[in-house]
């Protein structure tokens, strides 16, 4: 028998990024786990859901422009302070060595093993929250975390959130290959 948990977002973990904007001409982070994949063929876009009072949305709205680092999992109490305090009330220029990308005007984590530059597609506007939809310009990653042409996200050790328990979490063992495993699945 399952339990109704009424209107329960039920999504978590998700990985934990650190969202990069300019604003009034310094950059500027905040953490942010609400993000999402928009298309996975070309041209890529991703999303990222930030309530209205983060100091960073002014400036991605100014700038048309943001970044998404993935943090490892030895950023936890940096990655976790940015989300704390805003920065309206602290610099977080200061925190990071940063580097630009393409665009120039997108502030990037050098300590982040990940990091996507994008221009701001769209922005939808939710009562408390604005989802910022974005077109991924670059993505730039450590060569110690890139096999082939891919990213291991073994070897990036993203922090994972979740919501309910509020707490973060480390990526588990791999279990199997997506689009293999089920090729000789038989109902019955």
């Amino acid at each position: 028998m399952k339990k109704d948990l009424g209107s329960l977002l039920a999504l978590y973990p998700m990985p934990v990024t650190i969202v990069g904007a300019m604003v009034n001409g310094k950059p500027n982070f905040t953490t942010v786990a609400h993000v999402g994949i928009m298309n996975t063929g070309l041209p890529q876009f991703i999303s990222i859901s930030m309530n209205k009072a983060h100091h960073a949305n002014k400036g991605i709205k100014e700038n048309k422009a943001f970044s998404v680092c993935i943090p490892s999992e030895d950023m936890m109490a940096e990655t976790d302070y940015l989300g704390i305090y805003s920065g309206a009330k602290i610099n977080k220029s200061e925190f990071f060595k940063v580097f630009h990308g393409n665009l120039g005007n997108v502030p990037m984590i050098e300590k982040c093993p990940v990091c996507m530059e994008c221009s701001l597609h769209d922005t939808i506007d939710f009562p408390n929250h604005e989802l910022f939809i974005g077109k991924i310009i670059g993505t730039f990653a450590e060569e110690d975390v890139v096999v082939g042409n891919e990213i291991d996200f073994a070897k990036v050790r993203p922090i994972l959130f979740d919501m309910s328990s509020r707490q973060y979490w480390k990526l588990g063992d791999q279990m199997g290959k997506a689009w293999s495993v089920g090729k000789n699945y038989r109902k019955g």
